[in-house]
């Protein structure tokens, strides 16, 4: 373009915008391209430089708005590690305890190990030169296609014996010197069920993306503490957890605590269990935008476990009083245990509402047990809701198991226990097709419903399951009796307080869309002066 049209259009476009803002004074200054000539002297030395509107220039150009978006929006903060071997869990039934399980990687060279997901207990353990362990042969297990692995620091380029004068060292008072390879022994809830070994320091294999399926994975390295499970007890000697557990715990000696303190992650995890028995385990998810959630509570005045406090249990549409108690979320409890003046309101309730007949089933732990009217089908049973604080709700749509024969259906149970003392569990079986976030960071519980199969942000679940119907809202005098502070649907936008700051607003509006078409034509003819 001719100069003396650009400056004659420059002029114009300074007296329209003049007028138009109605501004004493402009200010203005020369804009430079990034690519432009004037610039290359200075930017030359960062690399080649592209011939304008080739298609290298634009690659480059479209390169960093793509940076540029994901700064904006807070991409980077959500990028997501798993497993080397993918992000799946899975879990194998009463072959392996009911419990979820994935693969993971340690070592160099590595080594897999079927891992249990414990978010119960803070420690990575693995079979390790063995003394006493499970059986590691695929022909003990009946859901196994491989044989399991046996873990050996010696055979690691990449471990390191962890002392007893490490600060991660608990049991480092019982050692005779300072430099003695610190030892560990781990008791769990189930009786008798324990691990004990040494412990050293390794690196576990892990991937990053964005939950989204992205196929620009990258492979990341990052220190851990493992526990050379030389000795196993109780359960681990059954079927439960054969080739070790990982800890996901608030403790310090946790995975996900070791990769949020290395700045790789945020601090938080996210597990996903379908019904399918596939699911998800991603560290540093913070979850959607749509998830509901509730507070950590302290034990003790520590967050030494994942504790959250139930303010009421509703069986449908009724809400038995004096159901509220404390439980914690534990990934590697199969069932559900509830305190026991919960359990015998919330099963009683229960009793009542299920149509089916009352029955007994050998070898089964539970105390309400039923026998439909039909081997095909089950009957409907009633959704069991945990109420926690501000009325966000955890809804569970199965909290039965079901027993099958040749024939079909041959019963089912309510599948909660009571237990001892005030504290209840909350088990894998109530998490069911949740996207379960563990917020150590904002010391929070998140969730929201999930298929598991896509987690990346932004996309949901339908908040009823597929192929069944939403459960009936609870009676308006069960919300109020809930603690929390409910807000109607009417008051929940505040709207204007009087007519006067609604003119001042639209009024305001309409001015800005007066001058909005000036922007434009500043942008367009700035544009044609500098290309």
């Amino acid at each position: 373009m001719p100069s003396r049209w650009r400056s004659l259009l420059l002029f114009l476009l300074s007296v329209t915008v003049t007028y138009a803002m109605q501004v004493p004074a402009t200010f203005s200054t020369k804009l430079v391209h990034r690519f432009s000539q004037e610039m290359k002297p200075v930017r030359v030395q960062t690399g080649d430089w592209p011939d304008r509107r080739s298609m290298q220039y634009y690659q480059r150009l479209l390169r960093n708005d793509f940076v540029r978006h994901k700064v904006n929006i807070g991409g980077a903060r959500h990028q997501l590690l798993f497993p080397s071997q993918g992000s799946k869990t899975m879990s194998f039934g009463n072959d392996l305890a009911w419990l979820h399980y994935t693969w993971i990687d340690i070592g160099t060279p590595s080594t897999s190990f079927l891992v249990a997901l414990d978010a119960g207990s803070d420690l990575l353990w693995v079979p390790c030169d063995c003394i006493q362990c499970a059986p590691l042969s695929a022909s003990f297990y009946a859901s196994l296609d491989r044989d399991l692995n046996e873990y050996s620091p010696s055979s690691s380029l990449s471990s390191k014996h962890l002392s007893c004068s490490h600060r991660l060292c608990d049991m480092g008072s019982n050692c005779k010197t300072s430099k003695q390879q610190c030892p560990y022994t781990i008791n769990y809830t189930s009786e008798n069920t324990s691990s004990s070994g040494l412990l050293v320091e390794d690196i576990l294999h892990l991937q990053s993306g964005d939950g989204g399926g992205s196929s620009s994975n990258s492979s990341v390295q990052a220190s851990v503490v493992v526990g050379c499970g030389m000795k196993q007890s109780g359960e681990y000697l059954n079927g439960n957890a054969p080739d070790g557990v990982i800890g996901l715990g608030p403790g310090e000696s946790s995975v996900p605590s070791f990769l949020a303190k290395s700045g790789l992650i945020r601090d938080s995890f996210s597990l996903c269990f379908n019904e399918d028995d596939s699911g998800r385990l991603f560290f540093g998810d913070q979850g959607s935008t749509v998830q509901q959630s509730t507070p950590f509570l302290p034990l003790d005045g520590i967050f030494s476990t994942y504790i959250v406090g139930v303010e009421a249990f509703c069986i449908g549409n009724s809400c038995p009083k004096v159901t509220s108690f404390n439980a914690q979320f534990d990934s590697g409890t199969s069932f559900t245990f509830l305190p026991g003046h919960a359990y015998e309101a919330i099963a009683k309730e229960f009793d009542k509402q299920v149509n089916a007949t009352r029955s007994t089933f050998q070898g089964a732990p539970w105390e309400f047990c039923y026998v439909p009217s039909s081997q095909q089908q089950l009957p409907k049973v009633p959704t069991l809701t945990l109420m926690f604080q501000q009325n966000n709700s955890f809804v569970v749509y199965n909290p039965v198991f079901v027993f099958y024969n040749e024939q079909g259906i041959d019963g089912f149970c309510l599948a909660i226990q009571p237990t001892d003392g005030d504290m209840g569990t909350i088990g894998q079986n109530f998490m069911t097709g949740y996207r379960l976030v563990f917020d150590r960071e904002n010391k929070k519980l998140a969730w929201s419903r999930s298929n598991c199969q896509d987690l990346s942000l932004g996309k949901k679940m339908p908040l009823s399951p597929p192929n069944k119907t939403s459960s009936n809202p609870l009676p308006a005098d069960e919300q109020q009796r809930i603690k929390g502070h409910a807000v109607a649907p009417a008051v929940a936008g505040k709207a204007p307080q009087n007519s006067s700051v609604v003119s001042s607003q639209t009024s305001q509006m309409i001015s800005y869309w007066q001058h909005w078409h000036c922007y434009w034509l500043l942008l367009f003819l700035l544009l044609l002066a500098f290309y």
